[in-house]
């Protein structure tokens, strides 16, 4: 709690990483509920602007490297819950 969490997702792709890959964080409450893209990222990264995590996201990925993880300040016991990362560059997924 409070400090910088690093949320780590890495992905290999059989095909030439190109400007259609795309990156999507998505996130369900512990307690259930929606699920609520939180990160998106085409060419550049697309931060949230609603919603619990607005201004508190960072991209500290790279694809080149395959690095498409994201960074949360300020984390609370409320932000408990599933965190997905799904990396899509066509044809691969």
């Amino acid at each position: 709690v409070g400090e910088e969490v690093l949320l780590k997702c890495s992905f290999k792709s059989s095909s030439p990483i190109s400007e259609r890959l795309t990156i999507d964080w998505t996130y369900r409450p512990l307690t259930g509920g929606q699920m609520e893209t939180i990160f998106h990222y085409q060419s550049v990264p697309y931060l949230t602007t609603v919603g619990k995590f607005k201004d508190r996201l960072s991209w500290v990925g790279n694809v080149a490297r395959g690095d498409a993880s994201i960074a949360l300040q300020s984390p609370a016991m409320s932000d408990n819950g599933t965190f997905i990362c799904s990396v899509k560059n066509p044809p691969d997924v």
